[in-house]
């Protein structure tokens, strides 16, 4: 069992982690976690639970809220871990691998020492940062532990990030850095190292207008906001850009950090590194939490949903939250990745593991759970490659073969490592990266890559879309057994309206976490009334399923788009059998349309956009024959205007 700090408070077990309720209890063992190893005074933990005015009777119920925390832990059976009543206070006991703060830590520890390795130290660094999860203690109502731990510990991450930041720009990595660069900037507007190495990456990119235009923003920013100038070494930078200096070797502010990673930044980096841009929370939420760049915080009863953000185009794999499902295909994968070599085989082993299916499918999210389960069978490391950019065009294979070897280092021949190639386009994409025996691959694709398997080998995953029992595990996991078993058939079928798709069902509970108020059976007529526009989050469009189906529509060859148009707005028959897998379409008298080109038809369904039958040999799932439908609406309704 293992404690999670670094986000909402959770229990994780393997890949299971259960996000706890706010509650007294909660709060004592947050209080307990940042302290652990330490005695921690009753006084103070009085103080965490119930502030600073505390009922007559404070010491008294915190005896009580510890027997309470002592049976969560039965309950969630905790194991190996236990509360001690010391002389003044209490103490519990963890170590790097039951608790994530000390894991983060320890990792930052080891980067440390590597500072003559700016290889081997980003490639640390990076596994310590994605440790962090999400808004720091979303679910821990305490005004003390979020006046006086959340702004610490934050502070210990931004500095992690800074220095990834300064490694890259060492490196030469600078459009790398730009990514985790552009989030921190707006996260922490006032901390002005970030706007520094931003800058200075921008004008090593040759985007020397950007980089202007950026020191114009932060310098209004920090006088409006603050009634201060911006440091010296910002100035100088300013400077050097408007002279079109040549600013040295990369990394002047990099690998060696000479450009004052460690300097005083006077009144305004001082507020910036403690202080966000303020973050609107639900009433009745937490208090105001440092925000973590890189996730958006749904903030309701103190659960935290963390959604997608910007990240590397190389790095290490991420946890996946609310992992369900998929037993046998991860149980299957990770025994092919983690097999000894045949003994015919020279010690060489099958490279490729491809997982494909349909957009949403939670191709990615297996891939990276299988990642973690897999960890200890690969000790030179485990990279998450993403092979698009953030418009949809593949990378070519060149660059992303430069930036694994440089993400992988020197000085480990011999030892194993797993690349999660996410996304990929077309096999040769990947065939240049199936070169070493020491290397492991999993691929994420849409297509299914045939030309791939034969050429290469390996084994396929094709992913559906969730049992019954998945997705009611998925909707446990995620809004909690007490919301979920209150109303058993209503959470089924929501789980149903969303077609069992696993990325609606990642929406519908972050929108549903941000309602707390609204029963499940009411959520079930509010969905049903429209589920595809309900099934987007307001504040994050990007993050709905019209908006994933219109991507990869746009993926396709127009004339195969047009194709697909008609077939999923027109008559079951087009596919070749009588009924799908919902709606009224069989009263269509067949033979009323011209047949699809079984070529067509086979195209769409290596693109991931049709399954296989029955009825017919193949079908659309519903949600994304409802979309197409609405799409072909809203096109003639224009074309009506016009």
């Amino acid at each position: 069992m293992r404690f999670q700090l670094l986000g909402p408070l959770a229990l994780a077990d393997g890949p299971d982690v259960v996000v706890l309720q706010p509650s007294k209890p909660v709060i004592l063992l947050a209080a307990l976690l940042l302290h652990a190893n330490s005695t921690v005074s009753a006084e103070y933990l009085q103080r965490a639970v119930w502030g600073e005015d505390q009922p007559a009777t404070a010491r008294a119920a915190l005896q009580t809220c510890v027997l309470r925390l002592r049976r969560l832990f039965t309950k969630h059976g905790v194991t190996g871990t236990s509360i001690e009543a010391v002389p003044g206070g209490y103490r519990i006991t963890a170590g790097p691998p039951t608790l994530d703060l000390l894991g983060f830590r320890d990792q930052v520890r080891r980067a440390t020492a590597l500072a003559g390795d700016p290889e081997a130290e980003l490639y640390t660094l990076k596994d310590a940062l994605s440790l962090w999860q999400g808004s720091l203690l979303a679910n821990v109502r305490s005004d003390v532990l979020h006046r006086d731990e959340v702004p610490r510990l934050s502070e210990e991450r931004l500095r992690a990030v800074e220095r990834v930041c300064d490694l890259l720009l060492g490196l030469g990595r600078c459009g790398e850095a730009l990514v985790d660069l552009w989030t921190a900037t707006r996260v922490y507007p006032g901390h002005e190292r970030f706007h520094e190495q931003l800058i200075e990456a921008l004008y090593r990119t040759g985007r020397q207008s950007q980089a202007l235009a950026e020191y114009r923003r932060v310098k209004g920013f920090l006088l409006d906001e603050l009634g201060v100038d911006p440091s010296p070494s910002l100035r100088q930078l300013e400077l050097s850009i408007l002279r079109g200096e040549d600013l040295g070797a990369c990394g002047g502010s990099g690998a060696g950090g000479s450009r004052g990673a460690e300097e005083t930044r006077g009144a305004a980096g001082a507020v910036g590194a403690l202080e966000p841009a303020p973050a609107t929370l639900d009433p009745g939420s937490t208090p105001p939490a440092t925000l973590d760049p890189g996730s958006t915080p749904q903030g309701v009863q103190g659960v935290v949903v963390p959604l997608p953000a910007p990240a590397p185009v190389v790095g290490p794999v991420p946890a996946v939250p609310h992992f369900t499902g998929r037993e046998a295909e991860a149980a299957a994968m990770a025994a092919r990745l983690t097999a000894p070599p045949p003994p015919d085989a020279g010690g060489q082993r099958p490279l490729t593991v491809l997982v494909s299916g349909a957009p949403g499918i939670g191709k990615s999210a297996l891939a990276q759970h299988v990642a973690h389960l897999v960890r200890d069978s690969f000790p030179a490391g485990r990279l998450l490659v993403r092979m698009t950019r953030a418009d949809g065009h593949p990378r070519t294979a060149d660059e992303v073969a430069a930036e694994v070897a440089a993400a992988l280092g020197s000085g480990r021949a011999g030892e194993r490592a797993l690349l999660v190639l996410d996304d990929v386009v077309d096999a040769d994409q990947v065939r240049p990266l199936l070169t070493s025996p020491d290397l492991a691959v999993v691929v994420t694709s849409r297509m299914g890559l045939g030309g791939l398997i034969a050429t290469h080998g390996g084994w396929v995953h094709r992913l559906t879309a969730f049992t019954e029992a998945e997705s009611y595990a998925l909707l446990l996991a995620a809004l909690g057994t007490e919301r979920v078993e209150a109303e058993p058939r209503a959470a089924r079928h929501l789980a149903s309206l969303c077609g069992h798709f696993p990325a609606a069902l990642r929406i519908l509970t972050a929108r549903l976490l941000t309602r707390p108020g609204l029963r499940l059976g009411d959520a079930v007529e509010w969905l049903g009334d429209d589920p595809l526009a309900r099934l987007t989050l307001t504040d994050s469009p990007d993050h709905s399923v019209s908006g994933l189906f219109d991507r990869a529509l746009g993926r396709l060859d127009p004339r195969l788009s047009e194709a697909f148009l008609r077939i999923g707005s027109g008559p079951p028959e087009l596919l070749g059998g009588t009924g799908s897998t919902g709606g009224p379409e069989g009263a269509v008298r067949k033979g009323s349309h011209p047949p699809v080109p079984e070529d067509v038809l086979e195209q769409l369904a290596d693109a991931g956009l049709l399954e296989d039958g029955p009825p017919g040999p193949y079908r659309i799932h519903d949600l994304l024959r409802a979309h197409l439908r609405r799409t072909v609406r809203i096109r003639n309704r224009r074309t009506e205007k016009v």
